[in-house]
């Protein structure tokens, strides 16, 4: 049964209390206050409440003020709310400096056939971007069934060491590169079945989202425009109903042509944005995942500081009274 724990998605199977919720947590013997469905409940009744499918628990303790901003996937905790790319870049050195530009903490690669013959001093992606410093988030591009991106992930782990992040991404044609929804969700299922935690490509449509975050994937990505566009947002208010219903992270992915763009999905209360061509198209690469790096950073702030509400005459920022007549 599906849990949702500080706002991220746990399975559990059989009979849990929310103390064993709070043990798992490592929190047993620690102050803290639990909320469950929204209702407090009293700590001598951690052992004896139950927990049912769909029930929301908020665990919650005091810390130190300065907490630095982040989001969590699949148990995972990030402060960057960049997520960047590979592909496109004139070489691997401008690859590994724009990535450090960025502030990138993960980074996204293309899984692809070894070519026979290649040589063997070539060098590789991984080199560069290391696991230990990074995390790797293999992607399924280029896939055009389910059953091609179900193969690339399982590949994908084999060749991580046992890696269950991915990104799935399963596309409906080469114009576009629109994603094949039905074919999406196929895999989504298969992938969350075989132990996946599955970062998901998609549409810009809340209900398709919401159903592949009940499908269990760890995370939904909405598109801003179509791959590799540099179009921005197309549908703010529909990303907005994304974000406003969703229980797991929600990061914009493709689309996005320049700083402002992210600074938008930011505002809109987004988790973070992905993008590889906004970047690596950019005339100074390395410049451009600088700019990028600001543009999540302002876009987050705005979004935690509240804007002004609009309106339609003007409001003077200095008082009238005891102006001279």
């Amino acid at each position: 049964m599906n849990v949702y724990v500080n706002g991220e998605t746990k399975q559990y199977s059989g009979t849990i209390t929310v103390a064993d919720v709070v043990n798992e947590l490592g929190l047993a013997n620690k102050r803290i206050a639990v909320e469950l469905n929204k209702e407090i409940l009293p700590f001598g009744e951690y052992a004896q409440t139950v927990i049912k499918a769909g029930d929301r628990l908020e665990v919650v303790q005091a810390i130190g003020g300065g907490q630095e901003d982040s989001f969590t996937v699949a148990g995972q905790v990030f402060q960057s709310r960049l997520l960047v790319g590979t592909g496109k870049y004139k070489d691997l050195d401008e690859t590994r400096l724009a990535i450090e530009a960025s502030g990138a903490e993960i980074v996204t690669v293309a899984i692809r056939r070894t070519n026979i013959g290649q040589n063997a001093d070539e060098p590789n992606l991984l080199d560069v971007i290391s696991p230990d410093k990074y995390t790797i988030l293999p992607n399924t591009a280029g896939c055009f069934t389910a059953e091609e991106a179900v193969r690339t992930c399982r590949l994908a782990r084999e060749l991580l060491g046992g890696h269950k992040l991915v990104k799935l991404e399963v596309l409906a044609d080469q114009k576009t590169l629109l994603p094949d929804i039905v074919e999406t969700i196929a895999a989504a299922e298969l992938l969350v079945k075989e132990g996946f935690d599955v970062m998901v490509y998609t549409n810009d449509d809340p209900i398709v989202a919401k159903r592949l975050e009940e499908i269990g994937c760890v995370a939904v990505m909405p598109l801003a425009a179509p791959i590799g566009s540099g179009l921005g947002i197309c549908n703010p208010y529909n990303i907005l109903t994304i974000v406003e219903n969703a229980n797991v992270p929600i990061l914009v992915d493709a689309g996005v042509g320049t700083a402002s763009d992210a600074a938008v999905a930011m505002e809109l209360g987004c988790d973070g944005v992905l993008m590889n061509t906004a970047i690596a198209a950019a005339q100074q690469p390395i410049l451009m995942a600088s700019a990028m790096q600001k543009g999540i950073q302002a876009g987050r702030e705005a979004y935690l500081a509240g804007r002004m509400p609009r309106k339609r005459f003007a409001s003077a920022s200095s008082p009238l009274d005891g102006m001279i007549g």
